[in-house]
């Protein structure tokens, strides 16, 4: 099966004897070997804010880094600033990003965030979209790039990186790590993404109040009924709406 070709994406290569000390000194999870497939991982603020999410793969002689189009530029402008004097090189493969669902045909590699995300490619060109990624992102409460995932603004904890495999809490140093650490290991999170029902529609990033007109949260990504919000937690009870949709929650948080 050819899949289908991923739109907005760009793989940038990194390459260099010192590529791979330079990416694990920056990014939250740990790059793996050349046997161990796609990693899903994000670059921080020192704050510990996001900045990017991308998949890696190690091919042993380089890397390759999956990321969507609006935040390649800005992404390998960071990387170039952190490189300083390292032997890393940053480039365009120019590589095209195909993806599909079922088994992954050889050449392709499982997406590391949810077994409903299917498989990736690289260098292999797709036929045109018809999957509905976003009914399937809402259904398991997965983030997207600019949407649920918002440059210095979103806490990746908050996202779900934990159960999308895109932190290793053991791998040592990282831009942001010390807030990563402190947010997962001395607090309980009071807020983050769950997917929630929608009675009507409201633009992404419409703000959610409660019955009393009080801040709950935002509603994003909407698909078939249902949405990914991020909610307060303990606002989040009956009487919710977002411009004129009405949502519910059952209290229920993705695993």
């Amino acid at each position: 099966m050819m899949g289908e070709r991923a739109e907005n994406r760009v793989v940038l290569r990194i390459a260099g004897s010192e590529r791979e000390h330079f990416l694990h000194g920056l990014v939250t999870n740990d790059l793996g070997s050349p046997d161990d497939g796609l990693t899903y991982a994000a670059l921080l603020t020192p704050q510990g804010k996001y900045l990017a999410d991308f998949f890696l793969l190690n091919r042993g002689d380089d890397i390759l880094l999956d990321v969507h189009a609006d935040i390649a530029q800005a992404l390998a402008q960071r990387l170039m600033m952190y490189k300083l004097r390292a032997d890393v090189v940053i480039e365009d493969s120019g590589l095209p990003v195909a993806r599909g669902l079922g088994a992954p045909p050889q050449g392709a590699w499982p997406d590391p965030r949810h077994p409903s995300l299917g498989w990736r490619a690289y260098g292999v060109e797709g036929d045109a979209p018809r999957i509905d990624w976003d009914a399937i992102r809402v259904a398991a409460c997965i983030p997207e790039t600019g949407i649920e995932l918002i440059p210095d603004d979103t806490y990746i904890l908050e996202a779900g990186f934990d159960r999308l495999a895109g932190v290793d809490h053991r791998k040592g140093c990282y831009v942001g790590q010390e807030v990563t650490a402190r947010m997962k290991h001395k607090t309980e999170l009071r807020k983050g993404l769950v997917t929630v029902t929608v009675a009507g529609s409201a633009p992404a990033g419409t703000a959610i109040v409660d019955a009393d007109g009080r801040a709950v949260g935002t509603l994003y990504t909407q698909a078939n009924g249902r949405g990914i919000a991020h909610l307060r937690y303990d606002r989040a009870k009956d009487g919710m709406v977002a411009d004129t949709a009405k949502l519910s929650w059952n209290g229920e948080k993705p695993v």
